[in-house]
């Protein structure tokens, strides 16, 4: 893992806002149900920085773990996602809000697992965070996140910083979309990617970046063999 993880530039647009980070490739003639897509999102209000880094580790190795894997990071750094609207609050005027353009990717079937990173704040997820797992209210009465694999990954200030109680909040949000919620599996199977962030930059955190790489791996294994079943 090389320090330019803290300095790289995501690529991406969507209309004149920078939105998504890494373009989704287009499907391969021949494209079978058994290819899969799966989504990280990074929830760090500093747009580009450490959480989005660890996403895309864990991206990358999910797309290198199994062929017919595609990935996609979404940087909601700069975004305007609003948590009042899940309680049915209405925009103020001229009030912009992204989320839309974000849930009509999440909700697309070909998106089998979607993996949520969050810096951590005080011992839990970024307020950015809260109101994007709010807004899953948008998902609920169809339940249209069910049976996609979930995972969360946490970047803290110290090992010790909170990143599992962290972990447990958007597992919980993702149980109650009818998610299956996986670790970062075997031999160590913690709770998911859980990094260290040192004068903001992750690179250096040579087991907190393993714990990214496994958790990758882990969800496109599960997703895949859900897939397969039928799920």
């Amino acid at each position: 893992m090389s320090s330019q993880w803290s300095r790289r530039t995501l690529i991406g647009a969507a209309g004149a806002t920078p939105l998504f980070a890494g373009q989704a490739s287009q499907p391969a003639s021949g494209q079978t149900s058994k290819e899969i897509k799966i989504i990280g999102v990074s929830c760090s209000p500093r747009r580009d920085r450490t959480t989005a880094a660890a996403v895309r580790e864990c991206l990358e190795a999910a797309k290198a773990s199994s062929a017919g894997v595609e990935v996609e990071l979404i940087d909601l750094g700069g975004l305007k996602i609003n948590g009042d609207l899940a309680a049915g609050i209405p925009l103020a005027a001229g009030e912009r809000d992204d989320f839309p353009q974000i849930e009509a990717k999440l909700r697309a079937p070909n998106v089998a697992g979607i993996i949520v990173g969050t810096p951590v704040y005080f011992s839990n997820m970024s307020a950015l965070c809260k109101a994007f797992l709010d807004r899953w209210m948008a998902f609920r009465q169809a339940f249209a996140l069910r049976n996609k694999v979930g995972g969360a990954i946490a970047v803290g200030a110290a090992r010790n910083g909170g990143q599992e109680l962290t972990l447990q909040t958007i597992h919980a949000a993702m149980l109650c979309q009818d998610m299956i919620i996986v670790s970062e599996g075997r031999p160590t199977s913690r709770l998911g990617g859980i990094l260290v962030s040192a004068k903001d930059d992750i690179s250096s955190d040579s087991a907190g970046l393993a714990t990214a790489q496994s958790l990758g791996r882990r969800v496109a294994e599960v997703a895949k063999a859900i897939r397969a079943g039928g799920l």
